[in-house]
């Protein structure tokens, strides 16, 4: 009967099996992704047991790389790139090209053949889009200075490669494979030259009509009031426009799905149409992960131990080594190279992708994707532990203090003093001026307060002194950086930033320099806020918490009672949990 009923026997152990392995490594405070990939290795042709259908398994995964290109489409965000962009795009093609250097010199080690060493290379260069978020997300660092950099540094590696797979099959012709064998190499030319038209106007097309088509369809849609018909009409624009412009221009599936994501971005309904396409994206993306699974034969691990070591240390050092100088010679602190540095530590999806499109051009030998599934599995597995190093190695550096000031020298610090800042007294200073210390600023300015704001991100600080306030540009973590607020004559210090051991360093040097000053700190944890409050600062805040306390607020004023009554009720509420109050 299980042969009757292949599709449905291939979707239904696929996806029991990669929630099973994905719970376990969930437990195991691993990413699901590793589970998935194990997933794929048990229903796959190299273990015993039940074998899914390998080529119904490709066919789903193709729907998966096209909702996987159309959700990075859907949440391409042009101003999150712009805000980083003077590292982000330098930094992060500087590292695409070194890394495919690194991992090119490795297959050529092997007598691969140039282009696929250039192809292997490119495949170990771009990190996940998915392991990086989720770790970022779990250190409360998403919103951070770090975390943006990061995340901007994955939208140019991702626009990057969707270029790769474009360029890719048009590459291949030129570089000898089918167009030069029977056409010579002046028709593989123009076989290139052509594919690049083809996708020079499917951009254009997408661009110009795409952009205003799509989202007048999707409003049409809306007025239905029909939750359905929209679901289908997102579903159908993001494989409608994959298959269309495969068959069409000749380009692939996974730049169609991006520019079907990028038009609907255009419209006021993409967060509607990225919850939408949501749930079926993630069981497509799921089915994908365990298709790539299945291609991995776990005897190379026996094999060619050293060869899956060498492809580890490449991603998880190699990498990591070469993003890390980068980073500081863009003038930006320890701990955002350190950031940087792992998350490029790991690959994931963009491999797979890169990996599978080079097998099926005959550019790549097929035991190249058991070496690259590898390469993720191992790197994904290591990811957290290299993540939790980043505050020892940043400790262990400052313990060093001929090695910290080696390293400050790449470091472009503001040591001018703000305009203003010399007559400054009883004033505020505030680190980190983003969302959170922003409000802060505002409401300082509206009752006449002066304040200094102390800020890492170059942009934000430009912005803040073209609006004529005192800023200056550093890590207040560093010594040296809060001594030119004046801290001595201040009233108050506003710790915004939301990195743990970045707060603690903070308090420590600012109590050298004011013992008697008045502080309040941002947190995300209940623990952490229970350390700051026994250092004796005036508040540690929980974002959580207050947001709480908020809605308590408004709920009691809601049901009848007075705003004193709701006052009374919150600060109530907030004694209760206050540690220093028990």
């Amino acid at each position: 009967m299980l042969r009757e009923t292949t599709l449905i026997a291939t979707i239904a152990a696929g996806l029991g099996l990669a929630f099973v392995f994905g719970f376990l490594a969930a437990r195991l405070r691993l990413p699901p992704l590793v589970g998935y990939l194990l997933a794929g290795v048990a229903v796959g042709p190299f273990s015993p047991g039940f074998v899914a259908d390998i080529g119904l398994a490709s066919q789903l995964a193709e729907i998966g790389v096209i909702l996987l290109m159309f959700g990075v489409g859907l949440h391409f965000s042009v101003r999150d790139l712009l805000v980083v962009r003077k590292i982000a795009v330098p930094g992060a093609l500087a590292h695409m090209l070194a890394a495919t250097l690194l991992g090119a010199a490795l297959a050529r080690w092997w007598e691969w053949s140039w282009i696929a060493s250039l192809v292997f290379g490119l495949s170990l260069s771009v990190a996940s889009t998915v392991v990086v978020y989720r770790a970022l997300e779990e250190r409360n660092a998403l919103d951070s200075v770090n975390g943006r950099i990061a995340v901007g540094w994955l939208i140019v590696e991702d626009l990057a490669m969707v270029l790769v797979l474009v360029l890719l099959p048009a590459f291949a012709g030129l570089a000898g494979a089918r167009a030069a064998a029977e056409s010579g190499f002046d028709g593989a030319v123009a076989a290139f030259a052509l594919t690049l038209g083809k996708i020079a106007a499917f951009v254009v097309l997408m661009l110009v009509i795409g952009r205003r088509a799509v989202p007048w369809l999707l409003e049409h849609v809306v007025r239905t009031g029909s939750r359905e018909l929209f679901t289908l009409a997102v579903l159908a624009v993001a494989l409608g426009v994959a298959v269309g412009a495969a068959a069409l221009f000749g380009v692939s599936f996974a730049l169609g799905a991006f520019f079907a994501g990028v038009v609907i971005n255009e419209s006021d309904l993409s967060h509607r149409a990225g919850a939408e396409a949501l749930p079926l994206q993630d069981a497509f993306a799921v089915l994908f992960f365990v298709s790539v699974g299945m291609l991995f034969d776990p005897l190379i691990l026996l094999e060619r131990p050293l060869d899956v070591l060498a492809v580890l240390l490449v991603i998880a050092v190699g990498k990591s080594v070469i993003a890390w100088p980068i980073v500081l010679l863009f003038g930006y602190p320890v701990r955002t190279a350190s950031t940087v540095a792992a998350s490029m530590a790991q690959i994931g999806e963009f491999s797979f992708i890169l990996a599978g499109l080079g097998i099926s051009l005959g550019l790549l030998p097929r035991e190249a994707q058991s070496l690259i599934v590898a390469g993720a599995l191992l790197s994904i597995t290591l990811n957290p532990l290299i993540f939790g190093a980043v505050e020892p190695v940043e400790r262990w550096l400052a313990s060093r203090p001929k090695l910290s000031h080696l390293i400050e020298k790449f470091e472009t610090v503001e040591e001018e003093v703000p305009v203003g800042a010399t007559a400054l007294r009883d004033h505020a200073v505030i680190v980190g001026h983003g969302r959170v210390g922003g409000v802060v600023g505002a409401a300082l300015d509206k009752r006449g307060v002066p304040y200094v704001a102390v800020e890492r991100d170059r942009s934000t600080l430009d912005a803040l002194r073209r609006a004529g306030v005192s800023a200056i540009y550093g890590d207040a973590a560093r010594a040296g950086i809060l001594e030119h607020t004046h801290l001595e004559r201040a009233r108050l210090l506003v710790i915004a930033t939301p990195e743990p051991y970045q707060t603690r360093q903070i308090i420590e040097l600012a109590r050298r320099l004011n013992p008697s000053i008045d502080i309040i700190a941002r947190t995300h944890s209940a623990e952490e806020r229970a350390y700051l409050e026994r250092l004796g600062i005036g508040r540690a805040v929980l974002g959580e918490h207050e947001l709480a306390l908020s809605l308590v607020h408004y709920s009691i004023v809601s049901v009848g009672f007075t705003d004193d009554q709701a006052d009374q009720t919150v600060e109530e509420m907030r004694a209760e949990t206050t540690p220093s109050a028990v």
